[in-house]
């Protein structure tokens, strides 16, 4: 009896981890494009900082990003226990910012010009000023890279939470949590290989020597030196595209009428049109809706600076 009641407990805990790994992986899926962008913006908040100090920022952004999940998890728990209404229009909130943030950042260069002079001045200085205090600037480079992370953290924390909402406290825990120590652990792991592949490419293209290997090495070093920025390029156009892909799904799936619509209309067609119709239509919306509320946002600015005034 002692035996099979054990064997029982194992298949139990089996089942729980292949029910966790789905869900984990469905969540993962639908966050990806707040991980891209989550990527591209922890990367770059390195920027100006002296390479030394990058993997110490690195690191202490990190261990803000684990508070920051350390409270939003039992929060998110919190509202799904005591006010489960609550999570569909909060999942609609995030999907509503995704597309948001992916059109702020297309149209970036023409409402944020000035900031971005006034940043890069600001580098500037700060490499070049000795008056410059250099630790009060990284330490307001990660509190402001902190600060963004708990952003970007809520909507991954809100979109998992939309995934297993039907799902007992206990299975919402573990997927919650899984997904925020993974999020985590990989963004940053990533954040630190990219910040310091440039310093990988510049001592391999370094290397002495005459034969096949070192140059081999050299080559490929130079190789790294040129695809770095275009690398991060990539990575934050994919993010934004994800973005979106992700936050217009979220906004069609709460809608029903417009996705029953949508669903019907592409697969009126079948074929190929049948499979990746919708997701196309996903992205449309998601960029429509971000560039109306974009426009809201920046008009309703204007109008509470000239209130203000």
């Amino acid at each position: 009896m002692a035996g099979s009641s054990l064997l029982a407990l194992i298949d139990d805990i089996a089942t729980i981890l292949d029910d966790v790994s789905v869900m984990t992986k469905v969540a993962t899926k639908k966050t990806a494009g707040v991980l891209g962008d989550d990527l591209a913006l922890n990367a770059q908040q390195v920027t100006g900082v002296k390479p030394a100090r990058e993997l110490p920022v690195v690191w202490a952004v990190a261990k803000g990003s684990f508070v920051n999940k350390a409270i939003l998890v039992p929060a998110a728990l919190a509202i799904s226990f005591f006010v489960p209404w609550l999570v569909t229009p909060l999942l609609m909130l995030g999907g509503a910012f995704l597309c948001y943030e992916g059109f702020e950042k297309l149209v970036h260069k023409w409402l944020h010009a000035g900031e971005d002079a006034a940043h890069k001045q600001e580098l500037h200085d700060a490499l070049t000023n000795p008056e410059v205090d250099l630790k009060a600037v990284e330490k307001e480079k990660i509190r402001g890279a902190i600060r963004t992370d708990f952003i970007l953290s809520a909507e991954i924390i809100a979109i998992t939470l939309g995934t297993v909402t039907g799902e007992s406290i206990g299975m919402q825990f573990l997927v919650l949590t899984v997904v925020a120590l993974m999020i985590t652990v990989g963004v940053y792991g990533l954040v630190a290989g990219i910040v310091k592949l440039d310093d990988g490419g510049l001592y391999l293209s370094r290397r002495e020597g005459d034969g096949g290997w070192p140059q081999l090495q050299r080559s490929f070093g130079r190789g790294i030196l040129v695809m770095a920025p275009y690398m991060m390029k990539a990575l934050s156009v994919l993010g934004t595209i994800a973005m979106f892909l992700v936050g217009g799904g979220i906004l069609v799936h709460g809608i029903p009428p417009l996705y029953q619509a949508i669903h019907d209309l592409t697969h009126s067609f079948g074929g190929v049109i049948a499979a990746v119709g919708p997701t196309l239509l996903d992205g449309l919306l998601g960029v429509i809706a971000g560039g109306i509320i974009v426009a809201v946002v920046t008009v309703g600015g204007k109008v509470w600076q000239g209130v203000r005034a």
